[in-house]
């Protein structure tokens, strides 16, 4: 009787870490950026220019690349051809109002957005940004924006970065008057409807903004003051916050992380000019048309979109 005491109790013991063992691993998970590589701007002087660009997006072969460009905020795209990007096309849905955050789903069926655009036709443009969503309908081509219902779009409450998993479960970051500051919001997609909005809480961070929520749900990558932040799946929670290394985090301020399809390159938008371009590096004044260059050149202050290789490793 002892005897069968034992071995079933070693039984079920082994079943238990059978169990917590997935959970343990994937919250031991770490992004790893090699410490001597630096980020590099991303197609310089075609998608990243003198202008703001802001979050990115790619299709699921990585061959369309959207974001958005200017200070009146317009989603454009960039097609990859023979291994060079293509001067960028307005896409068809953007160009008359402030659209910006652009985020195409795994599937590259539908793309996210968030906009100013008036709710019904004919009306005046909302005083803040809210999410919106197309689907695709045809090559490059895209039906009528679709409004977010009031589970995800509060009236007169702003929506931003919105992000989708495989599952349809949309994240995004908003200031709602229960939550100090801006936060992130995850929602799952019920098949017809989104669930209520739930916070995401990580260990660490006070504060969750622009989250980029990984398409099988595993890691979440976003920021956090002026710097990116990676946290793994640890069952129903995230893992502690992981700060990624100096040579993303180099004090500039950034923001819209996005990892490629292929999971090999982290992009995200910044500000840095530190390591690229140093002005007090000239021996002399400049001239007027001097600095009218500079401020027309890649490194005037605006956000570009930067790319560094990563290796996540979730286990």
């Amino acid at each position: 009787m002892k005897h069968t005491a034992l071995i079933r109790s070693a039984l079920v013991a082994a079943l238990i870490i059978q169990f917590i063992r997935p959970a343990v691993s994937i919250a031991q998970g770490k992004m790893n950026i090699d410490t001597n590589v630096m980020p590099t701007v991303f197609a310089p002087g075609i998608v990243s220019t003198d202008l703001d660009e802001g979050a990115t997006s790619f299709s699921p072969d990585g061959n369309t690349v959207y974001t958005s460009q200017g200070n009146f905020a317009t989603i454009i795209y960039s097609k990859k051809q023979n291994g060079h990007w293509t001067k960028p096309e307005v896409a068809s849905f953007s160009g008359r109002w402030n659209d910006t955050d652009p985020f195409l789903a795994p599937d590259g069926k539908k793309l996210f957005f968030i906009s100013d655009r008036p709710l019904t036709t004919g009306g005046e443009p909302q005083k803040v940004m809210q999410i919106w969503y197309t689907e695709q309908s045809g090559p490059n081509q895209w039906t009528p924006p679709v409004h977010l219902d009031t589970i995800i779009n509060r009236e007169g409450v702003g929506s931003f970065a919105p992000s989708v998993s495989n599952k349809g479960t949309l994240y995004f970051c908003s200031r709602k008057k229960e939550h100090p500051g801006m936060q992130s919001y995850s929602a799952a997609w019920l098949g017809d409807h989104y669930g209520p909005a739930t916070q995401v809480s990580v260990s660490g961070v006070n504060k969750i903004q622009d989250p980029f929520i990984a398409p099988d749900e595993s890691y979440l990558v976003f920021l956090s003051g002026n710097d990116l932040y990676i946290a793994f799946r640890d069952g129903d929670a995230w893992s502690q916050a992981h700060k990624l290394g100096n040579n993303v985090n180099n004090g500039d301020h950034n923001a819209s992380p996005y990892v490629s399809p292929d999971g090999k390159v982290l992009y995200y938008t910044s500000s840095r000019i530190s390591g690229f371009y140093d002005r007090t590096k000239k021996k002399s004044s400049m001239t007027y048309d001097e600095f009218i260059k500079e401020n027309r050149s890649l490194y005037n202050g605006s956000g570009n979109l930067f790319m560094i290789p990563i290796h996540l490793d979730k286990h």
